[in-house]
């Protein structure tokens, strides 16, 4: 019996995008930065500035800003952008409000924001530790402003609530990309639900709102636009946008780098809307300039 030999097609592989040169980062210098990595180092602190390598961290270090994370680095939901691993996380650590305000004071934080995983898997989804987390850093450190950059708690009132209780200065949450993509790229969150978080919030006492975007995921022009008029309406006060950028070949790729011409566009039409503060720009990220939102 004669075998055919089956030809294949020749595999065709998706073109790599070049990053453009306004993507380029200069490293972190100076002082107050040198000071501060001398300082994580020594006492092994741990801050998303350094584990997710942000490419604001010089800028805001030397503003005095630096971001942590809580409940562990093992989320229960596995979002197609995120660089965070997916699986069963680990038990809390109670001591964690405590560790997490020492080394505010250590590292002389003026602003801190506050992220976590989300905590599926626990009855309250981490909002206790959250709101712990919150007043162990204002008495330890009564000088220093909070940002706190939730997840959706599943959009449970009670959770949320124990968040405004505390009152940090600002409580955030993204909404990362546009409604036609959430389900690709958030695959266990809903836009209408964290809208309905962000309203929710506004509503039950928050002083200042804020949630942020990423572009470059295949969203269209007039989508970006639809949803920062979501936001508006939402009575969100903050808003950052800022360029996709792959954190492995396994997570979705950039489908577009966006210019700055059109972040300085969306600015401008998020300023229009009445948002307090909009950042908008290939490099910011959440917290960038979360010092000023307070304001």
């Amino acid at each position: 019996m004669i075998m055919e030999e089956v030809k294949t097609a020749p595999t065709v592989k998706a073109p790599v995008q070049k990053k453009p040169k306004w993507l380029r980062v200069t490293l972190p210098t100076g002082k107050k930065y040198t000071e501060l990595r001398g300082l994580v180092d020594k006492y092994k602190l741990n801050t998303i500035c350094t584990s997710g390598s942000c490419p604001n961290m010089g800028e805001c270090w030397g503003e005095g800003t630096a971001t942590f994370m809580i409940l562990g680095n093992i989320c229960t939901r596995s979002c197609g952008f995120c660089g965070v691993k997916t699986g069963r996380p680990t038990a809390v650590d109670w001591a964690e409000p405590e560790k997490v305000a020492r080394s505010i004071k250590i590292m002389g934080i003026k602003h801190a924001v506050i992220t976590s995983v989300d905590r599926d898997d626990l009855k309250d989804m981490g909002s206790v530790i959250w709101a712990e987390t919150i007043l162990a850093i204002k008495r330890m450190n009564p000088n220093t402003t909070l940002e706190t950059l939730l997840p959706d708690f599943q959009g449970i009132g009670s959770h949320l609530d124990r968040i405004i209780k505390v009152k940090p200065e600002v409580i955030s949450h993204n909404m990362e990309t546009v409604k036609r993509l959430t389900r690709s790229v958030r695959i266990q969150a809903k836009y209408e639900r964290s809208l309905g978080v962000l309203k929710y919030l506004k509503e039950n006492g928050a002083h200042r709102t804020k949630s942020g975007i990423m572009l470059g995921l295949g969203e269209e022009k007039e989508e970006v636009f639809e949803t920062l008029e979501h936001l508006r309406d939402a009575k969100v006060d903050v808003v950052t946008l800022g360029q996709y950028l792959q954190p492995s070949k396994k997570h979705l790729p950039v489908k577009r780098f966006v210019s700055p011409e059109e972040f300085k566009e969306f600015e401008e039409y998020g300023k229009a809307l009445g948002f307090r503060h909009v950042e908008s720009g290939p490099l910011v990220r959440s917290s960038y300039k979360a010092h000023k939102h307070i304001e």
